[in-house]
This record gives C-alpha cells, structure tokens and sequence, in this order.
C-alpha cells in the first residue's frame, strides 16, 4: 500500500513537471527564458498592460499599478496560481505606478499625492472613492514615478526623485526618499543624494532599508554603474549629483563635492541597466541559499549602444557585503537586441513563489521551484 501511495505521488510530481514544462517549451517568452536548475517559470496573468509595481492583498488579491493611469486587482478563485480575474479598479489616475496595501486599505502613488482605497478586498464590485493622503509632492513627471512601500516602522515610504538628468536644486525633497505616517502626517526626508529609485525594501534581519538606484545618463555605455545601496541610518546622502557609484565624480558637479563625503554603494550594478524593483527572498520554497538574498529586476537600458539588463539578477550577501552580483532570471532581451519583456517589479507570494511585473508585454510571471 504504501508503495502504491508513493508510486502516485511520483506520477503526480511528474504530471505537474510536464505541465509547466510544456507551457514553457511552447510559449514564445517563456521557452527563452534562463533559469536555474529547478526553477520554473509561468504566466500567471496576461493583459495587464504597463504593469509595475504590485501589493498583496489580506484575502490573496493582487493589485497591480501602472504608469499609464489605470490600477488592476488580479484574482485567484481556485488556487491554482494563476489569476482567473483580471479587473480595472482606478483608470485617470496621474500615472500610478506604486501600490501598498495595509490594514485592509490599498495606497496608492500617483505622481504628486498618494491616495488610498478603503477596505479594497471587499469592495471589488463597489469600488470606494477614493482618500487623499498626501498631496504636496511635486508635480514633475522626470523622475517623478512613486514606488511605495510600508516599512516594519508602519510609515509609508516613496522616492522623489531628480526632476533632470544630472543638477542640483534648491528644494531638498528632490533626489530624496521620504516616508509619512499611514495616515499622511509626520512627512520628513530620510535619505538624501538619491538620484532615482524606484525598488527598495528592508533587510529582514536588520531592518535597515535598501534600494535601487539609477544612474545618470551621457556618460557613455559604461559609466556609471547603478547602485544597491544600504542607509544604516537617517540623514545619509548617496551622492547626486557630485559622485556616482561611489567613486565617480560627475564631470560637471564633482568638483564641488568629494566622493568621500557619500555613502558608497554595496553592489555597483550593470551600467544604463534600469535596476527598478528589488526585494529580499524570505519564503520557503526556494532553495537555502536564497535566504535573505537580493534579487533585482533590471528593467534594460534605452541610451546604450548594445544593450543591457532586461533580466532579474541576485546580488548574495555576507551581511551586509556583497559576495556576487549574476543572472537569475535571463533572456528578454535576444542576442539579435530584440526584447519580449522588461521586469520591473517582483511580489513574493505566501507560498514562497515569486511574482513579476512586466510593462513591456502586460504579462505577471510566476517563479517557483521544485
């Protein structure tokens, strides 16, 4: 009997192998699409045109933003990790771009406010109007998209970033992340010389903060990199506009500043290569020794001569050192330079799966291993 039973696991294990197998050998994306050894990929929705960042709701629901001015709630009915509903919930917004959910409410970052949904899970069909939470960001749009995010603080955090390429201004909340209590108040700037993030996330273990950050253009193919940073404490400034990857001076503003003056980067990225969303892994289902490691979607560059990124990348960690920067997740962008994809930002999921956004082809992949 009990090797019956075992017998029909096998079969079962084997079954649902085949299946992500075929799907991936026969979509066109999927099959060009590197993995590790034991990692799977899968479409879990389609349609979600300019999909960006993505918030967990309490009940399962995902809420998707986007730049384009509509926000999606994607749905689960039967567990089988794919959504079987796909929902407009917010269209007109002033491009959208971050979502965070909390205490049943779901944030979200336009442009020059962040507005929220009361009790959103249960309101599917009724969609409340929405709440101004905060509304004195400003209004430029270079650089200008929010990715926010609830902190283990319960504050609300979102960047703004430089309102140019590479210049100085005399209002501070440029190049800066800052966070507000859930309810708006209490507003103040925590992070300085940060020329555009738009990922970050809290160390698990020390709970410090984490981010991407993009570096600046007309420097050539090469330079500069863009950066993983780590602020141990309020106030630290990461160098825009005088230095780049922490050892760079800029050619027009280096002179004012010295690159010592800054905190430096812990992991210098690929250069033009849009590091965007990054998180770090703590479910279960990925092997050890993804545990508490980084992994970072680099949405590819746009000014480069070859181009670059297009991938998910791990940066492992020492505690707070970096060990190794490399591929995860490779291969929209073809060796011909055509791109069938852009990842922008990752969700892990309660069963330690690992969701992704991507605007370029409105498609949520799902990772997962076995």
């Amino acid at each position: 009997m009990r090797v019956l039973i075992a017998f029909s696991f096998l079969l079962s294990v084997l079954f649902l192998s085949c299946q992500i197998q075929n799907e991936s050998s026969s979509d066109p994306i999927l099959s060009r699409i590197i993995l590790p050894k034991g990692f799977h990929i899968e479409k879990y929705t389609v349609g979600v045109k300019g999909a960006r960042e993505m918030a967990l709701g309490d009940k399962g629901t995902v809420f998707v933003g986007t730049r384009g001015g509509q926000v999606y709630a994607l749905i689960n009915k039967n567990g089988d990790h794919k959504a079987d509903e796909v929902k407009v919930i917010a269209s007109g917004l002033n491009s959208p771009n971050g979502v965070a959910f909390m205490d049943g409410d779901l944030y979200v970052g336009e442009i020059h406010r962040i507005i929220k949904f009361e009790d959103i899970e249960n309101r599917l069909n009724d969609i409340p109007d929405p709440i101004v939470v905060y509304d004195k960001f400003p209004d430029k749009t270079h650089h200008g998209y929010k990715y926010i995010a609830f902190g283990p603080d319960d504050k609300l955090y979102a960047p703004v970033g430089a309102p140019c390429n590479v210049c100085e201004n005399d209002n501070p909340i440029f190049a800066s992340i800052t966070r507000i209590n859930k309810d708006g108040s209490g507003f103040e700037i925590i992070a300085n010389g940060v020329r555009n993030t738009v990922g970050f996330d809290w160390h698990p273990i020390t709970k410090e903060l984490w981010f991407t950050d993009n570096g600046r253009d007309m420097l050539g193919d090469d330079l500069p990199h863009d950066e993983l940073n780590r602020l141990s404490k309020v106030g630290e400034h990461f160098g825009f506009p005088y230095c780049h990857q922490g050892d760079l001076p800029d050619p027009d503003f280096g002179e004012m500043r010295k690159c010592d003056d800054f905190v430096p980067p812990v992991q210098k990225l690929n250069p033009h290569g849009a590091a965007l969303g990054m998180f770090f892994y703590t479910g279960n289902m990925f092997p050890k020794e993804y545990q508490n490691q980084v992994f970072i979607c680099e949405h590819g560059s746009w000014n480069r001569s070859k181009k670059i990124g297009y991938r998910i990348s791990l940066v492992k960690l020492e505690g707070n050192k970096s060990i190794s920067f490399e591929a995860f997740a490779d291969g929209w962008l073809l060796q011909d330079e055509d791109i069938i994809g852009r990842p922008v930002a990752l969700l892990q999921m309660p069963d330690g799966s690992m969701l992704v956004s991507d605007d370029y082809s409105g498609v949520i992949y799902r990772i997962s291993y076995q």
